[in-house]
């Protein structure tokens, strides 16, 4: 009952949102074709004539799937829309200032949709393409009297198409068949009028919930240095792009001929056996330009091109999650200055309509990744990728089964549990580390119902232990030598804990003691799987699993006495992959063993970080055929141990929501000199210390309206520092 009545809550939301649109809108697609099939693209046109151009004119767009505007023919929006969808049903739409854009007299609206016509795990497909448009100020708003044809120049490439997790497909252009001047002529050629096919809210798009993160940031087309390798029949033209980053490529070329077809790919035209995106061009008589639209990412851009055509020149459009990376770290050691700038470009890499666990294979919201990558963007990007997990939140929580289950990625439609990453998720480390690093109250509100559905699905065995638990797939972390009782305990005594948290805040006393009751029992249970030297739970027969070491620590599970045998064990056991890799380092810094914790790190990430083919970090930890499952370069849990860097080896985390109160407890191990930044709702946080004999020097920053408790790293004794700059040495 308690499913549906927060069914029947989010419905009535999306109502509210379907009712800004205006009455008169309606979802228009083309007369003409098959435009519900996969990968379509339809072209729509509206012209619109203003005697004066109002202060301010909102416009309200959906598309199924993505969209581009050009106002009397400028660009100004570069791929709009999100993929489907806020929840199971639901769709999103956006909001758009076009005054800026608009001026007396005729006004020529262009409008290209791009349908995708096929699920993924990060897009769930209506079955129907089609805009929405509402701009009531100036009267523009969607229905019969659009114009409109499926755009004729586009098809998908023949051969392997990209794998099923992804809903983009391969992109064929054929400029023989370009509609010329489409988005500022008057005469338009096979354009019809276009088809009703519903109003705002009606099947399949249903309720519209308003795109919650920004548009992306277009940096605008930059020149690429290109080299060419001369072929017997083609050429293959080869540009090295500044760092691995989501692209539109640009090219320019002439052909006496036409007819001749350009390949284009980057550098990860697939992973393993599973194909990811690329692109084909063919060409037309003369002189052409052209800019595929289907994103794609990589280090390198790559082109065959047949002989016979003229290559003229090659551009790149990198666009990106809006949100700049304005933490920093150095120190004077250049591995950990790399590791640093690999971990930034990966997790950046990594962001768009959710947090991705790649942006090649997949493109999906992965909940234990989404969990480690929003842990390192809290401390290196701005407060506008903090919307980017509020959605994501939001989005786990609408997709729960009415058993209570929670499922990733989504929004997709892959609807398998892994509990291990569903715990991960609702723990201190997910969603209570959001709370902590925005105080944001209200989501809380929102989120606890789901967390609590969740929770009451595991069960303990009579010792107290988390009981066994059979999840769609048993995931644990890739690797061998898994212990998944003890894994899973951890989490869930994580998961709980962070429950109990949430009741607190929420004023549930009752509910906050029995997840404090459900934790005692689980440290019990998991304390009797100590054997003296190590965790392992009695069915467990591999070799000892340092996860569950790492979780016992940074969970508070293990007792001061453990540690020198949990340390010396994790001196031999490295099993962990590079997704759990950062907790056995968190484990080993609060267990006072900082030093180790860097050499560790230094040995496991040393072929990745030192790759120099590759400015972004593996999936498993090695390259290739060397990875985990297929082995993508660009995985962004990988940049685990950035978090580590900034709150334990220079100390930075809140103490009180919303960074209020904040400290400092730095381990300054390793390096002689290191200074970091940290963006937070506060204002930008300073860290640096430089040891010089003796002595170690510390400078911190402390924003205005909050507080920071400095801990000596010698005395363990700590003071209060208030708004401003301090210089201490110890």
């Amino acid at each position: 009952m308690k499913h549906v009545l927060s069914f029947l809550i989010f419905l009535l939301g999306m109502q509210t949102f379907a009712a800004s649109f205006d009455k008169n809108s309606h979802w228009i697609t083309v007369s003409e074709g098959n435009a519900d099939a996969m990968n379509t693209w339809l072209a729509f046109r509206r012209n619109v004539t203003l005697d004066a151009v109002p202060e301010s004119v909102e416009a309200l767009v959906a598309a199924d799937s993505k969209y581009w505007i050009w106002l009397n023919g400028k660009l100004i929006v570069f791929e709009g829309g999100l993929k489907r969808g806020p929840s199971p049903r639901d769709s999103y739409f956006d909001k758009l200032e076009l005054a800026p854009f608009l001026r007396r007299g005729t006004n020529r609206l262009a409008i290209l949709v791009w349908h995708f016509g096929r699920n993924g795990m990060s897009h769930i497909n209506s079955g129907k393409a089609g805009l929405l448009f509402s701009a009531p100020t100036i009267g523009l708003l969607s229905d019969a009297s659009w114009q409109s044809r499926l755009h004729p120049a586009y098809s998908t490439c023949e051969g392997p198409q990209t794998n099923w997790r992804l809903p983009e497909s391969n992109i064929l252009f054929d400029a023989r068949r370009d509609i010329d001047g489409w988005q500022t002529d008057d005469v338009l050629h096979g354009f019809t009028a276009s088809r009703e096919i519903g109003q705002a809210g009606d099947a399949p798009w249903n309720g519209l919930v308003e795109r919650p993160i920004p548009q992306w940031k277009d940096y605008g087309l930059q020149r690429a240095k290109y080299e060419t390798r001369k072929g017997q029949v083609a050429d293959t033209i080869v540009a090295r792009l500044p760092y691995n980053m989501h692209i539109t490529p640009w090219i320019s070329v002439s052909d006496t001929e036409g007819g001749h077809n350009i390949y284009i790919q980057t550098d990860h035209p697939q992973v393993g056996t599973e194909v990811c995106v690329h692109a084909e061009y063919i060409t037309r008589r003369g002189s052409q330009q052209y800019e595929s639209l289907g994103w794609m990412n990589g280090d390198e851009l790559q082109l065959i091109v047949p002989h016979g055509v003229i290559f003229k020149q090659l551009m790149y459009r990198q666009t990106a999650y809006d949100s700049d990376a304005e933490g920093t770290f150095s120190c004077d050691d250049n591995f950990y200055n790399e590791y640093w700038l690999k971990a930034l470009r990966t997790l950046h890499v990594n962001m768009r309509d959710t947090y991705y666990d790649c942006p090649d294979r997949e493109r999906s919201q992965w909940w234990g990744d989404e969990t480690s990558l929003t842990g390192e963007a809290f401390y290196t990007f701005d407060t506008r990728a903090h919307a980017l997990m509020k959605k994501g939140m939001l989005e786990l929580c609408e997709f729960q089964r009415p058993d209570g289950v929670l499922h990733a990625p989504i929004p997709g439609t892959y609807d398998t549990e892994l509990p291990s990453q569903m715990l991960a998720s609702i723990s201190l480390y997910g969603f209570w580390n959001y709370f902590m690093q925005t105080g944001d109250t209200a989501i809380v509100e929102r989120v606890y119902p789901h967390v609590k559905a969740y929770l009451s699905r595991w069960r303990l065995e009579d010792s107290g232990l988390t009981a066994a638990y059979k999840g769609e797939w048993n995931w644990g972390d890739w690797g061998n030598h898994r212990d998944m009782r003890l894994i899973y305990a951890g989490w869930h005594y994580l998961a709980l804990a962070s429950a109990a948290q949430m009741a607190d805040l929420l004023a549930l006393p009752v509910e906050a003691q029995t997840y404090r009751n459900f934790m005692a029992a689980v440290k019990k249970g998991y304390n009797a799987c100590w054997n003296g030297t190590a965790y392992r739970h009695p069915d467990y027969q591999g070799d000892t699993d340092d996860r569950v070491q790492a979780l016992a620590v940074v969970a508070g599970i293990a007792e001061r006495e453990k540690w020198p045998q949990i340390t010396q064990l994790l001196h031999t056991q490295k099993h962990a992959s590079p997704y759990m890799e950062k907790y056995v380092m968190e484990a080993l810094f609060m267990m006072n063993e900082g030093e180790y914790a860097m050499e560790r790190g230094r040995e496991r990430y040393r072929e990745m970080v030192e790759d120099p083919l590759h400015t972004t970090l593996y999936e498993g930890w090695g390259s290739a055929d060397k990875g985990f499952s297929g082995g993508t370069v660009n995985h962004a849990w990988s940049g685990g141990a950035l978090t580590v860097i900034a709150q334990y080896l220079m100390g930075i985390s809140p103490t009180k929501a919303g960074w209020q109160e904040f400290q400092v407890k730095p381990q300054p191990v390793c390096f002689k000199r290191a200074s970091i930044t940290v963006p937070t709702v506060r204002g930008t946080i300073g860290v640096s210390y430089q040891t010089k004999g003796e002595h170690t020097v510390f400078s911190i920053t402390v924003p205005q309206a909050t507080t920071c408790r400095f801990v000596n790293p010698k005395t363990g004794i700590g003071q209060t520092l208030a708004a401003g700059k301090h210089r201490i040495t110890i």
